[in-house]
């Protein structure tokens, strides 16, 4: 319950009456249903809440408290086999505003060798995407538009949709939960099959229910204590951390970085082959005849191959009769070409080393002559501009990022984002990826020096190595001055982010107004990441201005320390 009231909305999760919020009322009334007449077999409620039935034995230390048989609790029970919990952090989805944030769920690993075997328990939106746009999913998120309701399946099923379907790394932070931990929480879960509770995008969400069934197993962490306005999956990650559940951690590549993993590997000049195979353009044993490529070169196409079929397949752009024979031949012929070295896929940097959410900002410098101090409070979560170390490269989402500036004994509003995401994700072979931004808030960034309502909407493409990312971007956008002035922006800009101590940006844009003016903005910044959660920013700004129908410039050097939270 949270403030005696319980988060379940689900009638039939209760006995009483007014269960949700007597908790009293709800115990007596559970060992009426315990004690009564009711046939004692899997639809009984001793067999339907094995988790209450537990833990009142207990409680009570009653000898001779009702038994049931529960037929089908204990066939699920012996099939789970649960024996330690792994909380697992899908990482972001690039091109997916809903995705943004990661997603976390829990894994019920069993005594198999195989991890593969064990399952999962998931809680979502229940929400059909593919029927409904994001911009509809996020509002109806935000105000509890959708029942939230669990999923319990193999972990194999979990890894399709995440890491092979939607592009996703998985990392693994296997608990120190014990056995007995393990039981008291799959019980809890079996309680909740069936039940549904009101989803809300920043707080009764995925992770939420997820620390939700932490506390079940062990009450002492009070875990959910640590958030109140907003519950983001990668938080509850570093919460976890922080009170020591967490033993030991492991990193699966999704299939995107193993076929960028693999465009690294391939020649330049045989790039395009593996996607020729997969569309018949090219035919395999021809391939294998060409006596001027490598057999080294064979194997990774091939095995490329069989991977960019794989996700092909995933994402429904193959039919199931074409994929299987496709996918027997190239297995067949990789096979000739005998066993080499599986491919090293270098593990990316820790989320758990990412900084945190919550940002706050003081700054010091110079704008035209005159001394000006910034003061900014951001509660989530990230951008562009800070340190990328554990976060998903060329993404940046921001909530409710306010901005001060003091300067000539005034203050003034420097910037109030009300929203801004940004997905600068790279071309490649075989992601043919676009890129794009959306701003909602007020900011300084137009002809006068006021800041301004303004939403602008942008796409572009993007394109990068190990070393740095280049993107272009045109953005439509309005703001709103005297009255309604649009315009159009074209953007370029380059992050160099070769080094995790360090991040470069600078972005140029050229705008022109519906009021026939024109404008350049110029950022650049270059910062330094002095520790988890603190990093020491250089930045500079040039806008051009106009006074009075006559164009000047502005410029603003900045010296600013970001702290996180």
């Amino acid at each position: 319950m949270n403030n005696g009231v319980s988060e379940i909305d689900d009638s039939n999760f209760f006995f009483a009456d007014n269960g949700n919020e007597n908790a009293q009322a709800e115990i007596l009334a559970t060992l009426d249903a315990f004690y009564s007449n009711e046939i004692k077999d899997d639809n009984s409620s001793i067999c339907r809440f094995p988790a209450r039935y537990y833990w009142l034995s207990e409680e009570l230390n009653a000898t001779d408290f009702p038994t049931a048989q529960c037929l089908e609790y204990d066939k699920v029970l012996e099939r789970v086999d649960p024996s330690s919990v792994t909380l697992v952090f899908p990482s972001a989805h690039i091109n997916s505003p809903a995705s943004m944030f990661g997603h976390t769920f829990l894994r019920i690993n069993s005594s198999y060798n195989s991890r593969l075997l064990s399952y999962a328990i998931n809680y979502a939106a229940d929400a059909n995407l593919e029927d409904e746009n994001g911009v509809t999913f996020a509002i109806k998120g935000l105000f509890g538009g959708y029942f939230g309701k669990y999923s319990f399946l193999p972990y194999y099923e979990k890894l399709k949709e995440y890491r092979d379907s939607e592009q996703r790394d998985i990392w693994e932070y296997d608990l120190n939960l014990s056995e007995e931990e393990t039981y008291r929480m799959f019980r809890h879960i079996w309680e909740l099959n069936g039940t549904h509770s009101y989803y809300y995008f920043f707080t009764e969400n995925c992770s939420y229910n997820m620390l939700w069934l932490i506390e079940t197993a062990r009450p002492s962490v009070r875990i959910r204590e640590h958030f109140s306005y907003q519950v983001i999956p990668l938080e509850t990650v570093h919460v976890a951390k922080s009170v020591n559940l967490i033993e030991s951690i492991n990193y699966r590549p999704s299939k995107r970085t193993l076929l960028l993993k693999y465009e690294e590997l391939i020649d330049d000049t045989y790039q395009e082959i593996p996607i020729a195979l997969v569309n018949k353009e090219i035919n395999t044993t021809e391939f294998l005849k060409n006596s001027s490529i490598s057999d080294d070169q064979k194997r990774y196409i091939l095995e490329a191959s069989i991977e960019y079929l794989e996700y092909i397949y995933s994402k429904g752009k193959v039919k199931k009769e074409i994929y299987l024979s496709l996918f027997h031949t190239f297995t067949t012929e990789r096979a000739t070409l005998g066993i080499t070295k599986s491919i090293d896929i270098k593990k990316p940097n820790d989320p758990l080393l990412s900084h945190r959410a919550v940002r706050s900002t003081f700054g010091v410098g110079s704008r035209e002559g005159k001394v000006i101090s910034i003061l900014g409070f951001r509660p989530t979560y990230h951008d562009l501009e800070d340190s990328s170390y554990g976060f998903l490269r060329g993404t940046q989402i921001e909530f409710l990022d306010l901005s001060l500036a003091y300067s000539d004994k005034k203050i003034m509003l420097e910037e109030a984002t009300v929203l801004s995401i940004v997905s600068l994700a790279q071309r490649s072979t075989f992601f043919k990826s676009f890129s794009w931004r959306m701003n909602l808030g007020w900011n300084r960034n137009f002809t006068d020096e006021k800041a301004r309502f303004n939403l602008s909407v942008g796409a572009g493409y993007s394109w990068g190595d190990k070393n740095a990312y280049f993107y272009t971007l045109i953005d439509p956008l309005f703001y709103i001055s005297d009255g309604l002035i649009t315009g159009i922006g074209g953007s370029v800009g380059l992050n160099f982010d070769r080094f995790d101590f360090m991040n470069t940006n600078l972005e140029v844009t050229e705008r022109l107004y519906d009021d026939g003016n024109r404008q350049l903005l110029v950022k650049v910044t270059q910062g330094f990441r002095t520790s988890q959660n603190s990093q020491i920013v250089l930045k500079y700004d040039y806008r051009d201005r106009y006074v009075t129908d006559l164009k000047s410039n502005e410029e603003t050097y900045m010296l600013a320390f970001k702290y996180f939270f």
